[in-house]
């Protein structure tokens, strides 16, 4: 790390977030350059840790890249872009060979890995450690990082806004680079700017925005927010994955059951015990989530239920317990027997498909800037993410980001000056009340309004609702002194602004966009959603590259 002359540190990289996107980047970047990695929780709080499915990649003499790349194709509704999906899919098995290489131990069968197979997938490809593939994962990534001189671990850091970036309507994208972000410490309530000459943005996705959530708590969708407050572009924000299976308790507490276990042979039945997939889609219970969770959500509706079933009973005993440890314990929590009893489930927000809108090397408009994992839009998933693709996209983006960095020689450049973070007329004087008040009813809007199955009307109001909050809370920024509380509201609100607009520009049913105001997918809008801080939405055809910088003028 590079020391100025005023005693002010300026790092090579600063990577905001710790999953397996934000770890493995920091793994690769640590070899040219002195890395800070900042994470507002223990440097194992993500969700990364949550991921029970696997990694999704060809490893089989019965599969074939171009079966992965046709799944996820069929399961992205028309706007994935081809030639992400092929390089990703591609990468697969090198990925899985590297993460074996730092430690990342694998389920197996005798000499060869186990695979799984999840709803959308033709083919058992998943490769998963039980059902704790994210966990281990992230064990063997986090302490190859430890090991790692080079890299310095901040935890309990939250990033409150990004340093640079395009301020101001007209200001030309080659002058709006990215140099860092303000970071909060928490323990001395203290904002201070990192800079750094490389940032790159690995926050997660944004599940806290609604009541419902697969997502543990740090997912409040930091990234997309403080990217398109810098005035980078986001894209496809209305596409929110909800997962269908999360095991219901009546507090309100949510735990993701793996569609693996459908995969496995279980099946779903209604209140009054009746499979009901065969009615809503030929694949029956191993269609691709969006498929499903509609399915789920309208027989919840039909019947008046607060939840559907799922029957694991068919799997047995021995391969429950085997295959799914810590889902099987989740439900003995609960005095659920997973071999004897049909066990409570309801989808919950799960995985944002859009985000800030990155070319095929992670990076975004701003220079300086780079966005991977759940927090970018690369066009892999487009309208829906085919299930275990996630994590195959945090793996194979890590690396480009970082040779991009380098091809573009941004080390060489000295990282943009930063003001100090000024508290000037602010208070420390609030009422925590205010602001769970307002946390409450922003997720409980986005869950009634912007949900599964959505409508104009209930779009209109969910954008007149947010804007009165949004007026609240950034009156409450510029009043009293920053908080983790009162930063994350903020982000949550400028997030669901953004899904909000997104869902209403897109005048159709698509992926896991479904409106009952357009009920059918149209041609015209077979393309990216794409809106910034100083633009209204529009349509990106998906035949187009992505550009991320000013392109000449065609004469």
């Amino acid at each position: 790390m590079t020391v100025r002359n005023d005693g002010e540190a300026v790092a090579d990289f600063l990577v905001i977030g710790t999953g397996v996107a934000g770890l493995l980047t920091a793994l690769h970047a640590a070899r040219h350059g002195r890395v800070v990695l900042a994470t507002k929780r223990s440097a194992t709080d993500s969700n990364t840790n949550y991921a029970q499915g696997g990694i999704a990649s060809v490893t089989s003499p019965l599969d074939s890249y171009a079966q992965h790349v046709a799944d996820t194709l069929e399961a992205g509704a028309g706007i994935c872009r081809r030639d992400v999906v092929e390089r990703a899919v591609r990468e697969g098995p090198a990925v899985i060979r590297a993460l074996m290489d730092l430690g990342a131990r694998f389920s197996h069968r005798g000499a060869d890995l186990a695979l799984g197979r999840e709803g959308g997938h033709s083919a058992h490809r998943i490769v998963h450690f039980a059902d704790q593939t994210g966990r281990e994962v992230e064990r063997a990534l986090y302490a190859a990082v430890c090991a790692e001189p080079a890299i310095e671990v901040r935890e309990n850091t939250l990033a409150v806004n990004l340093l640079g970036g395009r301020r101001a309507a007209g200001m030309p994208l080659a002058q709006s680079a990215v140099g860092g972000a303000y970071l909060l410490d928490p323990a001395n309530g203290r904002i201070a700017p990192q800079r750094a000459r490389v940032t790159v943005l690995a926050t997660g996705g944004c599940g806290k925005a609604y009541l419902y959530t697969s997502n543990p708590d740090v997912a409040t969708g930091d990234g997309i927010a403080m990217a398109y407050r810098a005035g980078a572009r986001v894209a496809n924000l209305e596409f929110v994955q909800f997962h269908p299976t999360c095991l219901y308790h009546p507090g309100g507490s949510r735990f993701l059951v793996s569609e693996a276990v459908r995969g496995e042979g279980a099946v779903l039945r209604n209140g009054a015990g009746e499979e009901f997939m065969a009615r809503y889609d030929v694949r029956r219970d191993l269609a691709p989530r969006d498929v499903v969770a509609r399915a789920i959500d309208m027989e919840m509706k039909r019947r008046g239920d607060k939840y559907v079933f799922l029957d694991a009973r068919s799997i047995g005993a021995a391969k429950l317990r085997e295959r799914f440890p810590n889902i099987y314990q989740a439900c003995a929590a609960m005095s659920l027997s997973m071999e004897k009893d049909l066990i409570p489930v309801v989808p919950a927000a799960h995985y944002m498909c859009g985000g800030v809108l990155v070319d095929e090397t992670g990076k975004t408009d701003l220079p300086g800037l780079y966005a991977l994992g759940e927090t970018s839009c690369t066009g892999l998933h487009g309208a829906n993410r085919l299930a275990s693709n996630s994590l195959l996209e945090a793996l194979v983006y890590a690396d480009r980001v970082v040779g991009n960095a380098l091809q573009r020689r941004l080390l060489e450049r000295d990282a943009p000056p930063a003001r100090p973070w000024s508290s000037e007329g602010t208070t420390d004087t609030y009422e925590m009340v205010v602001l769970d008040h307002d946390w409450d009813t922003m997720r409980r809007v986005m869950w009634d309004f912007v949900g599964i199955v959505r409508s104009d009307e209930r779009l209109n109001l969910a954008a007149e609702r947010i804007a009165i909050l949004q007026h609240d809370i950034d009156g409450y920024y510029r009043r009293y002194r920053l908080s983790p509380d009162l930063i994350e509201l903020r982000n949550i609100a400028t997030v669901g602004d953004l899904i909000v607009r997104c869902a209403r520009f897109r005048r159709e049913s698509r992926g896991l966009h479904h409106t009952t105001s357009w009920p059918d997918p149209d041609p015209a809008f077979a393309g990216d959603t794409v809106l910034s801080h100083f633009d209204a939405p529009v349509l990106l055809p998906t035949r187009e590259p992505i550009h991320t910088e000013p392109q000449p003028a065609v004469s």
